[in-house]
């Protein structure tokens, strides 16, 4: 029987839902939409497609703590410690590498960012039980693909090739080989995707057996692969933890997509017959809320006069007044107020840049 693991990538800084995501507490681990945080949201409706003891979560040192607080059906073990963030390609090493000691080769993992919204958890299971099928029984790593519904500029997109057929008949029409990757694209060549019509949302969503992906990186990251390839000799001892920091050292940031991914001839697409959003601006939280009489959305201790089409997100007790104004972005917390344009929230993460290199706190 095939055992499949699910590894959450729970390392990034969702910047440009600043103020809400700060460096100390990234979007993955605060409440966005509905129940629960996003990363006790991915937890959740993995079950009972995978079992709790073969959920693991990857995280750097300094997010441990909210992984453990957040999540405590997981037992330590089942945490990844990195000791600082390199990107989500040295991640999925040092997890395969990992996952290796207690599956070996053929064990499916299914890699997963932990900031996602997903609908229709069924259909996500679905997707998930096809994707794990075809890693599970041939050599490629499986991607899935998100129909699109716009030309959107935030996400990275996937051309789908040749259908690869099986013997099962839930093959049929659903796998494709993938003919290339493409990075987030300006409007024009987002509408060229949409119009193409062989082109999906790439949703960061990844499958295939420990054996493959090690292969994979061993391949396509070599001067990485060893380093890793080394650690195996001191998991488990007093040694692991200084090794392991000297490998972090070591290796350069690269994401698992462009090390990896964009390089592998062995990668095909399924469709996901979900609906899916990374969540990351606060464009798309607005594009994804309930909205009032007047097109906004108000959360907190908000009060709105004439104002129309306005995301307005309150965490403090303060009261906002919003007055006469339309298409605004307005969030604050105890520690700051962003104000923005709705259409360039895109900005924030050059915003938080700014902050950053003027030294101005953005990590509370």
């Amino acid at each position: 029987m095939m055992r499949i693991a699910a590894i959450i990538l729970a390392g990034g800084l969702g910047s440009r839902l600043w103020p809400r995501s700060t460096e100390r507490t990234p979007k993955q681990f605060v409440h966005v939409l509905g129940e629960g945080t996003l990363i006790q949201n991915t937890v959740m409706r993995l079950m009972p497609f995978v079992s709790t003891e073969d959920v693991y979560v990857v995280t750097p040192a300094d997010m441990v703590h909210h992984v453990s607080e957040q999540l405590p059906v997981l037992r330590t073990a089942n945490i990844f410690v990195e000791p600082f963030g390199r990107n989500t390609g040295p991640s999925i090493a040092l997890s395969a590498t990992l996952l290796r000691e207690r599956m070996g080769d053929d064990g499916v993992m299914i890699v997963l960012p932990a900031d996602h919204i997903i609908s229709s958890v069924r259909e996500f299971q679905n997707t998930l039980e096809l994707a794990t099928s075809v890693a599970g029984s041939t050599n490629n790593i499986v991607t899935i693909g998100v129909a699109p519904t716009r030309a959107d500029t935030g996400y990275g997109y996937i051309q789908a090739g040749e259908e690869i057929v099986g013997e099962g008949s839930s093959y049929v029409g659903a796998v494709h080989r993938v003919r290339t990757f493409a990075e987030k694209p300006d409007v024009a060549t987002a509408q060229r995707f949409i119009d193409a019509g062989d082109f999906v949302w790439n949703s960061g969503i990844f499958v295939g057996k420990v054996g493959t992906i090690l292969s994979a990186i061993e391949r396509h990251l070599p001067d990485h692969a060893p380093l890793f390839s080394l650690l195996t000799k001191h998991i488990g001892t007093d040694l692991y933890p200084d090794f392991l920091e000297n490998v972090f050292k070591q290796i350069r940031s690269v994401s698992f997509d462009i090390g990896v991914m964009e390089k592998a001839r062995n990668v095909c697409v399924v469709d996901g017959t979900f609906g899916w959003s990374d969540v990351g601006t606060w464009d798309e939280l607005y594009r994804l809320s309930m909205k009032d009489g007047r097109n906004n959305v108000i959360e907190g201790n908000v009060v709105t006069l004439n104002a129309n089409s306005c995301l307005v997100y309150g965490t403090s007790a303060r009261v906002i007044g919003v007055v006469g104004v339309d298409n605004l972005v307005v969030v604050e917390t105890d520690s700051a107020v962003m104000i923005c344009r709705r259409g360039q929230t895109e900005q924030v993460k050059d915003l938080v840049d700014l902050l950053r290199r003027r030294h101005i706190g953005n990590r509370s």
